[in-house]
């Protein structure tokens, strides 16, 4: 006779034990330690070139030490030049930044927006991307002079390329799923463009103007390198002409601080326009 054993019993499975959810603290860090982090590595290379060229390691002719730049802001900051020249280089820069950034912006919305558009603008401003700003030079000095125009123009046609292209990318990147949600609730036209499309691109909008403003550095120093009496492109030129190392490291200097004051002016619309981007970050 058969016998039937009762099936065994089915085990238990336990359920995993779910953490409670904890909430999200930002944890900066001190300011004490992060201030003196961001100047690190610039106060070591200060002062490898110091010791260098107090020990004799390197020689004058090559970059003159410290003392003696500091001599020569001294000089020019006296003089008033220094402020003169300065803001002249500032001035020009900010115009062609503006000029080329503005341009830049229509043409990348335009791309980005309709297919005329990218069917009637791409295809030039490719060419623009891929002929150098520099060979231009020649040709604008030979159509505009060599006044303030050119200057302008030649930092303008530098910046647009880059705005352009990033501009269109972060228009194309936005989410399909997103725009479609805002027309159903009754967004149409320039409200569309301005509170959704913008918003979205706005990150790949400010790298653009990061990159832009990196490059109107050296449409500046091109620029300035003729028929210029005011302006640091023209304290380069006499420095050459001069051999004056001192002041050939100075006007690197300028141009490093006016760099980081426009990167400055970014870095603040940054963490006004977007401050979740700080949350990104791994600390």
């Amino acid at each position: 006779m058969a016998v039937i054993t009762a099936a065994p019993a089915a085990a238990v499975r336990k359920e995993p034990v779910l953490a409670p959810p904890r909430s999200r603290v930002e944890r900066r860090r001190p300011a004490w330690l992060s201030v003196p982090l961001r100047f690190l590595l610039p106060a070591l290379i200060f002062a490898a070139w110091w010791i260098g060229s107090a020990t004799g390691a390197i020689e004058p002719q090559v970059i003159a030490g410290p003392p003696k730049v500091w001599s020569a802001f001294t000089e020019l900051a006296s003089s008033g030049q220094l402020a003169d020249f300065a803001w002249a280089s500032f001035v020009r820069a900010a115009a062609g930044v503006g000029l080329g950034v503005g341009a830049g912006l229509i043409l990348g919305l335009a791309a980005g927006l309709s297919s005329l558009g990218e069917e009637v603008v791409d295809s030039t401003m490719q060419i623009v991307r891929a002929v150098p700003f520099l060979a231009l030079a020649p040709l604008f000095i030979a159509w505009f002079g060599i006044d303030e125009l050119y200057k302008v123009l030649l930092i303008a046609v530098a910046t647009v390329a880059p705005m352009y292209a990033y501009t269109y990318l972060g228009v194309r990147n936005v989410d399909r799923k997103m725009v479609e949600a805002a027309r159903s609730f009754g967004l149409r036209g320039p409200r569309l463009v301005l509170e959704v499309i913008l918003p979205s691109a706005l990150p790949g909008i400010l790298m653009a103007l990061r990159v832009c403003l990196s490059i109107s550095i050296t449409g500046l120093i091109a620029a300035e390198q003729v028929g210029t009496r005011e302006g640091v492109g023209y304290l380069v030129s006499l420095a050459q002409e001069y051999n004056r190392t001192d002041y050939m490291v100075l006007c690197v200097v300028l141009y490093a601080v006016l760099g980081l004051i426009f990167d400055g002016a970014v870095r603040i619309v940054e963490k006004l326009a977007m401050p979740w981007r700080k949350q990104v970050a791994i600390r």
